[in-house]
């Protein structure tokens, strides 16, 4: 007689169940083999550019030119993941990212750009800042961090502080990652679930979906005030992260004319993923004219 078991008062042969079981382990494999792949095949579709990367480093390094990206966005808009592979193979002693935490009671005695001066990049070196000044137009500004007169007197000083600083010779590439509030959510609850990315969640993650159009006009503002010509914002849309990273890497090898550049690569961007500021702000008003509101 075959071995019954009881679910749930139905009688199921312990041949069905170990059949289903395999099935589901067979199921299970395959889907984490074919993640792998992926992942794989997307590593590699980055490479060449990553190379391209080394080449803007020597001809930086040549020409004893300075270079600052700035990476900007909501909370899990992918500027870390990004940061990871725009570096991976860069030579090490020429970049720095640099990621600075709550300001200090010395550093809010100071003046306030004082402490990103203080990483900024000597010739030959590109320094990534993983959030920047611009901290205080976003986080700062909504969570109230900062005074509203600290906010305007950021909001009328960094234009021109930004004008000096590539006036002087520094490349300035300034990136905005536009997250979608329904991938931002999803990307919490893998965060909260993965004991290997619940570090990443912070009590302002938490608040960052319900505070979704506080952050929406915050951004409006700041990108309408603070792109220009000498510092111009480009938003990068990053619900796909791959396209995200690669069109990422495309801007900044675009930002700098190199030697040895390999034109058989396509260096092109894709206007569906990178949007200028100004035609950022376009957008926008366009949604709050048709719908009230802006719409992630």
């Amino acid at each position: 007689m075959k071995d019954i078991i009881d679910i749930d008062g139905q009688n199921v042969p312990l041949e069905e169940l170990i059949k289903i079981f395999k099935q589901n382990k067979n199921k299970t494999e395959s889907e984490s083999e074919n993640k792998a792949i992926v992942k794989r095949q997307d590593e590699q579709a980055l490479k060449p550019f990553q190379a391209e990367l080394i080449k803007l480093q020597q001809h930086l390094e040549k020409q004893n030119q300075k270079m600052i990206i700035l990476f900007e966005g909501r909370d899990a808009a992918g500027k870390g993941g990004t940061i990871r592979r725009v570096t991976r193979y860069m030579d090490e002693k020429h970049y720095r990212v640099v990621a600075l935490g709550k300001p200090t009671e010395q550093q809010k005695s100071q003046w306030f750009y004082q402490k990103y001066i203080q990483h900024f990049p000597h010739g030959g070196e590109i320094v990534l800042f993983d959030r920047s000044w611009y901290n205080r137009a976003m986080v700062e500004s909504v969570f109230d961090f900062c005074t509203k007169k600290e906010y305007e007197d950021f909001m009328q000083s960094v234009t021109g502080f930004e004008d000096d600083l590539t006036r002087q010779g520094t490349i300035l590439v300034k990136l905005y990652y536009s997250v979608t509030k329904e991938e931002q959510a999803r990307r919490f609850e893998r965060r909260k679930n993965d004991p290997l990315r619940q570090w990443k969640l912070s009590e302002i993650d938490m608040q960052a979906q319900e505070r979704w159009d506080e952050f929406t006009n915050t951004k409006y503002h700041m990108i309408k005030q603070t792109h220009t010509h000498n510092a111009p914002w480009t938003v990068i849309r990053s619900d796909i992260k791959q396209k995200a990273r690669i069109e990422s890497l495309k801007v900044i090898l675009n930002a700098v004319t190199y030697e040895n550049r390999d034109e058989s690569l396509d260096f092109s961007l894709d206007s569906d993923i990178v949007i200028s500021g100004a035609r950022e702000i376009e957008i926008m008003e366009k949604q709050r004219t048709q719908n009230g509101k802006f719409i992630n």
